[in-house]
Parts: structure tokens; sequence; C-alpha cells
């Protein structure tokens, strides 16, 4: 049935009648376009001939129509038939009139797009190339014969270059003889021809490719518009082969430079295609280009302001009032683009010098030296387009120094950061002229560079002075009619940015001016405008009012305007959501900051804020302004709308939205704080039955808010005896509960801690009762196996607390009572002992327990338990209780450890607690006390027993916290030891030393760091790998310390990356998947050889009789190494030249053991993120150790831990995957390309791949 409608519909495509015919079209492509179409072998040829012949139609929209059943067309009939059409088409194409030439290529095009995925593809790239080729080269072939046959190719090559390998020779000689065309359109589609075939040649191909190009760049007396196609060429072949055009850039480069300084003074497109393939080069192939960076650099600022046949007359300094009348005069006397085309010249240079500034961040120094000045010189170019070129040129250089200088500080006089602030009056005074030109367009810009600025320099006022200059910009933009939304936006945002970041006192000279035109801006139609001059209002509500001491800035005269300002739009329903929820936050800060001010207004305003919090679309926005009204010291009053609020907030408690209850439990404790004595004690019941609820192990943030309100619910005065019953009887089994979780840590553990203190204090519940129920929640339960360890801790503390709560007279029972304990036998109460340790630790951090005879003698006398656990909770206990009392108990822990041979490893541990708690506390030891431990601890760094060695050195480190000017000497004459073990320690002890907070050792340390981390290039393992973690401790919480080290300490570091094994013979061999080093590793290797530096690092075989076991005893070392690397990556980005360290240290760790993999593949994906065109320059060579761990399958038998870590490593892997194909422009590379392909196909790896990119 379905075929007898298919062939009337064929009848009446044939017919004459033209409407009839488009009719008939249009009903076959509805047909063709079902899923469950299906013809016999004789309808296709019917329909396939039927379509081919409507394609000459004299009717374009029915030839339009029929193009477009070819698509579904393809896919629903059989090889034959397709190969049929496309042998036609081609006929087509080459040989009939020109009117149906364009119909045959673009059928031709749609073939080519839908065959993909069919059996039918190979045979029509076979029948299909060798017409193209012949379209190409046939002498008699037309120039717009050739012109579609080269669009064809250039699809067919993008699509499927990789399956023409056989034609890849036939076709680069084809190509390459089109170059020569004297038909400029011939040769500029050749130019994207080759660049399509290029990605998928060989390296031999490509080669022949290359040196042709560039030998007929050489050659003399070739005419200018076969120069300019060539250079085009160059620049088209890196920008599709990425690193591959390494090698050729010795050939290339100067060429360019050359021909970019020598062109005649009219050839501005010569330069430009030269500086376009320069940047192509500083993108693609940056490893490669280093040594021609300088050169780049200085061609692109001679460049950037090329213009001869302009000259420009205008003064740095001339008088500002006199440029706006000057501009329609000086616009009538400039060339236009027919006339003058040096500013693409300009643009090419700009660009040019972008991709210099984002492929070289260890640059960045002396670019702020040399190019900086340059491009603010620039702001002031005549072109449009070329301009916003500069500014986002500028931008780059912008945000490559806050990704460079991102969480240090800035105390290096040539650190970019300090570089910058000194440009900022020029950027300033620049870019004031130009929010003064009429463009929009150029305004828009000014504004993204001044926003840039401000986000890179935060914290520093860096517009201080400059902010009375700026105003009349931001005036202007905001109040101008002719300014667009776009203009408003930004002027808004980056007053927003600046009024965050600079001192309110800086603004107050300028707040008339500021305020009138922002408050405007509020009353704007266009959403996006409105909202985002709430936001400004809410920064201008901080800025008047900063503090609520007396000030000599009047704010009342603005509080009204802005407050009417706000509550026009609050009261508003019809807008949009941002609207709305931007103008409660507003007004929330306007009530807290100015309410005192505002009493009479607040009866009206307040009740619109309560209506706001019943809608569920503004109900969140609308409780966090509750929560800064309530925090507000003004304590405005809300008697008004008390009861309502806290009735609502109550019943949000019980709501699935989990940041809505977070939100409500820090109000209501907001609330409850301010204005307890106006909330009824049964409103608290209610509140503690709910929050009861939300206490788990399972959201500790959500059980750190719930216990605070609670604990500020029990401490109000109003609480009544119904109130620590409700408590007693809903919170506290939660808490009992929760205090035996193992995930149980930081705000939700000190939470719980207060909880206890304040329940202690409840006339509801004794204090013995408490004990007796914290002490009785460390029993195991019959059915587990015990209480988690982090459990105990937890449990000791709350004890502790509930002690020192109780008083000293309960404290004192409670101390007893755990001595008692510790004096039964450990084999029946071990459970019971572990416990009363931790607590006698805990109370004796927190008080004096030398009242108590003779504890120190109970709690060693624990060291001798059969069970490690005790042993352990002994030594913590001691050292804890020493700290309450040092001049009594820390003598007595350093005579143990002379005397002690056996307990030394436990009594170091205490000792350890000591230090550790006094370098927290910042106390000091006595003189004498110091030099004991030291000596102790300098006697104890040859221990042969690692653990003894680490708790030493972090020992070491700590009292280097106290007394640095002692021990930083001390440390760094033991550098020198002959003894490894010794060396490692005390490299160790500067590690832990290395604190994130400011410390008086920083000063000390600063000049003599380098002694410790050099040790990177001793002759022991052990040494070697302790300086790495040393200088990856140093790069996170000092980065300053050892800036200027890194350019000696990076390659060092870098070769600890590489897996080294010893041959028969003792020479040292890289491993064979490696890469070769560079020149500099391969001399630095020798040097460490001649001194026998490595002979000991191998991976070794060692021999067990029945079967062999490999040891590779540097895993450690290269792990930690990358680990360095990944924290050098986050705060010395502009010291890491990441295209020397990609290829071959990176390439060879993606390749290396699983726990060296793991951190290579984070290591990847900050690149692709900081430094994308140094990934994606050796993006290829990436590909295989990726595809490898992906499609890595373990043993049959594997157990389930082997199984679950390669799981992990595949999800790695995949993770940087993900942000490798986050790059703009990683569709170059056809490996990766086929990689994704692969990936996408794999339904496993695709269901992987989609979940990590949705994490």
């Amino acid at each position: 049935m379905a075929n007898l409608a298919l062939t009337g519909i064929l009848e009446k495509m044939t017919g004459k009648d033209k409407d009839y015919r488009y009719m008939a079209t249009s009903d076959l492509l509805n047909e063709l376009s079902k899923e469950g179409f299906k013809a016999d072998s004789d309808l296709e040829i019917k329909l396939a001939n039927t379509i081919l012949q409507q394609l000459d139609d004299s009717a374009g929209d029915v030839s339009g129509l029929a193009v477009k059943c070819l698509a579904p067309l393809v896919k629903k009939v059989n090889e034959a038939r397709v190969l049929e059409m496309t042998i036609k088409l081609c006929d087509k194409l080459l040989n009939v009139k020109e009117q149906h030439r364009d119909v045959a290529s673009i059928a031709l095009k749609t073939i080519v797009t839908e065959v993909g995925g069919s059996p039918a593809v190979q045979s029509v790239l076979d029948s299909l190339t060798p017409q193209l080729i012949k379209g190409i080269t046939d002498t008699v072939s037309s120039a717009d014969i050739k012109c579609e046959c080269l669009d064809i190719l250039c699809d067919v090559l993008h699509k499927y270059g990789n399956q023409m390998v056989a034609y890849h020779e036939q076709l680069l000689g084809a190509l390459l003889s089109q170059l020569n065309s004297g038909q400029a359109t011939v040769r500029k589609k050749t130019v994207s021809c080759i660049a399509s075939l290029a990605s998928s040649l060989s390296d031999d191909l490509l080669t022949k490719a290359t040196v042709e190009v560039v030998g007929l760049l050489k050659r003399k007396g070739t005419k200018p518009e076969m120069t300019r196609t060539n250079i085009q060429m160059i620049g088209a072949l890196s920008r599709s082969v990425g690193y591959r055009f390494g090698p050729y850039l010795g050939d290339t480069v100067p060429l360019l430079i050359n021909y970019c300084k020598s062109a005649s003074e009219n050839d501005e497109e010569l330069r430009e295609y030269c500086l376009q393939a320069l940047e192509s080069f500083l993108l693609r192939c940056p490893r490669d280009i280093t040594v021609y960076c300088d050169e780049i650099l200085h061609l692109t600022l001679e460049f950037l302001s090329y213009d001869p046949n302009f000259t420009d007359n205008m003064e740095e300094d001339t008088d500002d009032e006199n440029l706006e009348d000057d501009e329609d005069d000086g616009s009538a006397n400039e060339y236009t683009d027919d006339e003058d085309a040096s500013w693409k010249v300009r643009r090419a240079a700009a660009k040019c010098l972008a991709g210099l500034i984002v492929s070289r961040p260890e640059i960045l120094a002396s670019l702020y030296v040399e190019a900086c000045p340059k491009l603010i010189d620039r702001f002031k170019e005549r072109e449009e387009n070329v301009k916003m070129d500069v500014f986002h040129t500028f931008i780059e250089l912008l945000r490559q120094t806050g990704n460079v200088t991102r969480g240090r500080m800035d105390t290096d006089e040539m650190s970019p950061k300090r570089l910058l602030k000194q440009e900022v009056p020029k950027i300033v005074k620049s870019i004031n002229r130009q929010l003064r030109e009429k463009s929009i367009k150029t305004k828009v810009g000014a504004f993204s560079v001044l926003k840039e600025l401000v986000t890179v320099l935060p914290d520093c006022d860096c517009l201080a002075d400059q902010i009375g200059s700026l105003i009349p910009g931001i005036e202007k933009a905001l109040l101008d009619n002719s300014s667009t939304s776009n203009l408003k936006i930004e002027a808004l945002v980056f007053t927003r940015l600046v009024l965050a970041s600079h001192s309110p006192s800086v603004f107050h000279p300028h707040i008339k001016a500021l305020s009138a035109p922002v408050l405007s801006a509020v009353g704007e139609r266009y959403y996006k405008v409105t909202s985002e001059a709430l936001r400004v209002c809410g920064e201008l509500v901080r800025v008047l009012r900063p503090s609520f001491e007396a000030s000599s800035f009047d704010f009342k005269l603005y509080s009204r305007p802005i407050y009417n300002a706000i509550l026009s739009r609050l009261t508003n329903q019809d807008q949009d959501q941002e609207v709305k929820e931007s103008a409660i936050t507003c007004m929330g800060l306007v009530i807290a900051t100015f309410g005192d001010n505002l009493s009479a207004e607040l009866p009206a305003c307040l009740p619109v804020l309560v209506d706001r919090m019943g809608n569920e679309i503004t109900r969140l926005t609308a409780v966090k302004a509750f929560a800064v009204i309530a925090a507000s010291p003004l304590r405005i009053d809300l008697s008004c709308i008390l009861e309502n609020v806290v009735a609502e907030l109550t019943a949000f408690l019980r709501k699935a939205n989990r940041t809505l209850r977070q939100a409500t439990l820090g109000t209501l404790n907001c609330i409850i704080r301010a204005y307890g004595d106006k909330i009824s004690s049964s409103a608290y019941e209610v509140i503690i039955v709910e929050l009861s609820t939300l206490i788990s192990d399972s959201e500790l943030h959500m059980t750190a808010l719930a216990l605070e309100l609670c604990c500020t619910l029990m401490a109000d005065s109003k609480s009544t005896s119904n109130v620590g019953v409700t408590v007693r009887d809903k919170v506290l089994p939660q808490a009992l509960t929760i205090v035996r979780s193992s995930l149980l840590q930081g705000q939700a553990l000190a939470a719980l801690q207060k909880f206890f203190a304040k329940m202690v204090n409840s006339a509801s519940t004794s204090f013995e009762s408490l004990l007796e129920a914290l002490l009785s929640s460390a029993k195991p339960p019959a059915q587990s196996g015990g209480v988690a360890k982090q459990a105990m801790f937890s449990i000791a503390q709350c004890v502790a607390v509930l002690c020192l709560a109780a008083g000293d007279a309960r404290c004192s029972s409670t101390v007893n009572m755990l001595t008692d304990i510790l004096k039964g036998d450990s084999s029946v109460n071990s459970a019971k002992q572990h416990l009363a340790l931790l607590c006698l630790g805990e109370i004796g951090r927190r008080k004096d327990l030398s009242s108590h005879a003779h504890i120190e003698n109970i709690v060693i006398e624990s060291f001798q338990s059969p069970f490690e656990e005790i042993k352990s909770a002994a030594s913590y206990a001691l050292g804890n209780v020493a700290v309450g009392n040092l001049s009594k108990y820390l003598p007595f822990i350093l005579d143990q450890i002379d005397y002690q041979q056996k307990k030394q490893y436990l009594l170091l541990h205490s000792l350890k607690e000591v230090i550790v708690r006094q370098s927290v506390d910042k106390a000091e030891f006595q003189e004498a006390s110091v030099d004991k431990i030291l000596n102790l601890l300098f006697n104890h760094c040859e221990s042969e027993e690692e653990g003894v060695r680490n708790v030493v050195a972090e020992c070491l480190g700590k009292i280097a916290l106290i007394e640095p000017n002692k021990l930083v000497p001390a440390l760094k004459m033991r550098t020198t030891s002959p003894a490894a073990f010794t060396r490692a320690t005390v490299v160790i002890a500067i590690k832990y030393a290395l604190v994130e907070r400011p410390e008086k050792i920083d000063e000390i340390l600063y000049p003599e760091i380098s002694s410790f981390l050099m040790l990177i290039k001793d002759g022991d393992r052990l040494v070697r790998r302790a300086a790495v973690l040393a200088l990856s401790t140093a790069a996170h919480n000092k980065p300053n310390l050892i800036k200027g080290l890194l350019p000696e300490l990076l390659p060092l570091l870098y070769d600890q990356t590489v897996i080294k094994k010893i041959a028969p013979q003792g020479d040292l061999e890289t491993d064979k998947q490696m890469t070769p080093f560079s020149l500099f590793n391969l001399m630095l290797l020798t040097e460490l050889l001649s001194h026998n530096a490595l002979q000991k690092e191998m991976i070794r075989t060692v021999d067990l009789g029945p079967f062999k076991h490999v040891v590779d005893d540097g895993l450690e070392l290269r792990k930690a190494a990358f680990e360095c690397v990944d924290t050098l990556l986050d705060d010395c980005l502009d010291q890491v030249n990441p295209s020397s360290f990609i290829v071959p240290f990176l390439k060879s760790g993606l390749d290396d053991h699983y726990d060296v993999k793991m951190p290579c593949h984070l290591i990847l994906s900050k690149l692709a993120e900081k430094c994308p065109s140094a990934v994606l320059a050796v993006l290829d060579s990436l590909v295989d150790p990726l595809q490898k761990t992906i499609n890595f399958r373990p043993k049959q038998d594997a157990v389930k831990q082997e199984v679950d870590r390669n799981e992990d490593m595949i999800r790695s892997a995949l993770r940087a995957i993900a942000a490798l194909n986050h790059i703009s422009g990683g569709d170059y590379s056809v490996r990766f390309k086929n990689l994704m392909n692969e990936i996408t196909k794999a339904p496993v790896l695709s269901e992987k791949y989609h979940s990590i990119r949705n994490e």
C-alpha cells in the first residue's frame, strides 16, 4: 500500500505544474523521514532517479526540496543506489551547465554528510575522490568547477581523512599544484583543503608538504599574491597539525619575521598573514617556539602601532574638555577601511601578542616591562575593531596575572602584581579617555578592562587614588540616553566590584555623584540592569555605614532615597525572579544598616518581607534577609512580625529543601539570640522537636547548625524546665548517637562539645547521668566489631568538656574514677581503659592534674599493655597531661626517654603531643628544656625505625616554630651529615615548620632554605623524597620562599618523575617507554651518575624461587614528585614551563603505576584549564596512555580491591579526558577525536564519562 502511494507521488513529481511538483516532493520528504520507511529494489531505483531528476527542476524551491530528500534517502537505500547517485552527481558537477552545478555540489555535500556510519562510506569515497582530483587538476576545468570540487573535498577530508590514506599522496600532489593557481578563490580553498588533509597525513607526507611550501617562500621573484598564499598555508598547517609542526619552525619563523619586516609599504595583507601564522605557532607549538619568543614579542610590539598613513597629533596630556569637541572633526579626516588596510596588521599584532601572553606564563614579568606600557598606549587606537582586540589582549594579560599570582603574596619587587600596580595610574588615565568616546562598544570594552583589573587586584585599594576620575564615566554610562543595556550592566558590575574591594572611606567624597545614577538604574525596565543595580545598592549601603560607631560621614542623607528606590521594586509583584531576589537581599541590608533611621517606615516594609517568605520562589532569599536583620547590632524592632516569622521558619525545618533548612537554622539562631525574650517557651519546644530530626552524621554541617541553635535555646534566660526536658528527650539521644560516628569532626564536633557543656547546667539532666551516657556510648554494640578510633576521641573530648563545665569537684572525682579503671586488668577492660586514657588526656590538656598524685606513673603503666590501641592512647594521654603542667611533667617524659629504651617510640609520641600543642598555642619552653629536647631528638635522627624518625622530624619542625633562631642553624648543619637518615629527617623537619600562617621562622629560613631543598640531588633516594615533600609543602604554604630557587629546582624535580632501571652491568638507563631527556637533563644525569647518585634506585626483580617479584623502589619518590608539580601549578605557575614538562615527564607518568597515574590525571586536568595551548600542542601524544588506561581490564581472578582500584583509575582518566575535551581547538587532533568517538560508542565508558561531566 505504501509503495502504491509512493508511486503516485513519483508520478506527480514529474508533472508539468510547478505547484504539483512542489507538493509531491514535499510529500516524498515526509514519507522518507518516517522511521518505518522501507522500499524494494525497483522502488529504490525509481526514487533515486526521480530525485536526481528533480535536482535539475527549473523551479528553485522544488530542486531545494529534492536536495533535502537526499538526506533521509541515503540512509534508506542500499549501497549500490548511493554509489550510483554519487557517480551521477559527480558527472553533473564536472560536465553540466553552470546553473545546475550548484545544486549538484550541495547534493554531493549532503551525501557525504549523511553516508557516515553506513557500509557505503568507503565505496562512496573510492568513487568520489578520483573525480574530485580530476576536477581540481584538469586544465580544462573552470575556476568555478575547481572551487566546487575543493569545497566538497574539504568536507570529505574533514570527516573521513583517516579513511583515505591510500589517496593521501595523490591528493597532496593535486592540492599543492593549485597553490600556484592564478585564481585567488582557488588558492584560498586549496589552503583550507590542505589544512583538512594535514591532520591525517603521515609525518613523511607532512614533511613533504611543509618543505614544498617553505621552498616556495624561499624562492626569490615569486609574485606577492603567491607569497601571501604560501604564508597562509604555513599558518593553516600549524593550526591543523599542532605540535607536529614544531620541527619545521626553524625554517619558517625566520622567514616569516623577515617577510613581515621587509614587505612593501602597501602589502598589509602579507604582514597580517605572517603575524597570524606566528600566533598559530605560539598557541600550537609552545615548546618549539620558545627560542623565538623574544623576537616575536618585539615584532608584535612594533606592529601594534603600525599606522603609516595616519599621524596622531593628539598628545597624551591633551586638555580633556576639548576631546569631545574634536571627535567629530577628527573622525572626518580619518581614512576609511577602503583607503587604508593597516588596521589589519595592528589587529593581527594584538592577537599575536595575546597568543604570547596566554602561552607563556613564565615570561609574565618581562611582558609587564616591555608590552604593558605599549598596550596601554594603544587604547587610543582609532579603528574600533582593533581597539577591541587591544582591550582583549590587555584583559588576557590581567587574567594571566590572576592565574599566576592567585593565593600568593607579592613581596617580590618584580612580581607581576607589583608591576601591575605601578601601571594602574596610566591604565586609568587612558581608560578615562575611552569612557568619553561616543562609541558604546568602546565604553563596554573599557569597563571590561577595569572590571578585570579590580578582579586581579581585589584587596589593595588599587583604584583608591583614581576613583574620582572614574565617577564621571560611570555617571555618563548609566544616565546617557544613548547607553545600551549591555553598557549599563558592565558599568554596574564594575561599580559593584570596586565598591566591594575598596575601603569605604575612599568613596565618601563621591557618594552624591555615584548614588544618583545607581538609583536611577534601579528603575530601569530591563531586568538584568535592575538586578545588577540592586546588587550595587547593597554594596553602597555597606560603604555608607561601614560601622555603627559615630562617624564624620553623614549617611542619613542617602538612607531614605535608597530605601524608597528598593521598596518600589520589593512591592512590585510583576517582575523577574532575579529582580525580586536582589530587592529582598538589598532591603534586608538596608533595614539592618539604616533601621534606626527608618523606624517610621518599617511597619510598612517588614510585612512585605514576611509575605515574600511565604512564596516558594523567594522564601530562601527572604530567610537569609531576616538573618541579616536579626544579626544587626541596631536591634531592629520586629515585634509586629516576630511571631509570624518564627512560626514560618519552624515550618521550614520540615521542608525537603536542604539549603532552605540550613538557612533557616542560621536565621533562627540569630533571631533567638537577639529577640529570645519576646518568643514564647512553647515556640522553643516546637523548634527543638523539629531540629532534633536534623541531627545526623550524613549531614554534618546541618548537625552543627542544629546543635548550635539548641545551645542558643538552652542558654536563653527564658528557657523553662519544659525546654530542658524536651532537649533531654529529643536531642540528647541523637547527640549520643552521633558522638559514635567516625565521620564526626570540625564544626559539628565543636558544636557537640558545646551542647554537652550546656546540658550539664540544665535542671532536667544530672552530670552523673550525662557522664554515664557518654561512657556507655563507647561500648561496642553486640552486632558490630567495635567503636571507631575517631569516635573514641570524640567521646573523650565531650567527656572532658562536660567535666570542666561541671566544676572542679566533679572533674576531680571523674579523674579518680578514670585512674581506678586504669589500675584494673587491661585484658578484661581494654575498651574501658582505652577510653579512660583518652579522657584523661583531654582533661589534662585543659586542666592541671598535678593535684592527683602519681597520675603520670599510672598512665605510663599502660605502656605495658598487650594492646596497641591502649599503648597509643597512653602515649597520647601522657603528652596531653604534660601540656597542663609543663614544669612538672615535661622533665619526667624526657627522663623516661633516656632510661626506657623499649618505650622510646611511645614516649616520643608523648613529647610530640607536648611540642605540637605548644607550637599551636605559641607558648615557649624553658631554655634548659629546649636544649635537652634537642639533644634527645638529634640523637634519634639516625634511628632505623622510620616511625621514630618521622616523630623526631615533626618534633624538630614544631620546635623550630617556637625557637627558629636556634633550630634553623642546627638543622642546616646536619644537611651535610654522612648519615642519610639524618639528612632526610632534618629536611622533613623543615617540611613541618612550613605552616600556612605567617611565623617568625619565615624570614630566618628564607636565606637558608636552599640548603635543605637542594638535597633533591642527594645520592640517597629517601633524602630526595624528603626534599620533594618539603618543596611541595613550601610551594603550597610559602611559595615566596622558593620562587627564586625554582629555575634550578624544577629540572631536578622533573628528573624524579622518571622511571629508572639499573642495567645488568650497572649502567643507568631510562625506561623504554620514556621519551628521551632534554639536553639539560642528560647533562644533569651525567653529573649525578658521576657521583654514583642513582645507583640504588631501580626497578629490581627479586628471585623468590618458584616465582619472581618486581620491586619498584622509586615509586613513592615519583608519586611525591608529581604531587609536588601539581602543587606548583596552583601556586607558582609563572615558574613552571608546561611545554617542557608535559613531554616527556607527564607523558611518562600517564603510563606509569596506578599511584602515579592518579596525580598525573589531576595535573593534566589542571594544565588543560590553565595552559590549554601547551596541552593542545602535544595532545596527540597524550592519547595513547589515556586510551590504554581506560581500556585496561584486570585479570578474571583479580580481587575486589584490584577491580575497585582499576575503576577509580578509569574514572580519573575520564575526568582528564573531559577536561581536554573542553579545550577550544581540541578537534584539530584526529587521534583525540577518535578517542572521544571510541568512548561514545562504548556503552560502559560513555555512561561513566557522562556521569563525570555531570558531577
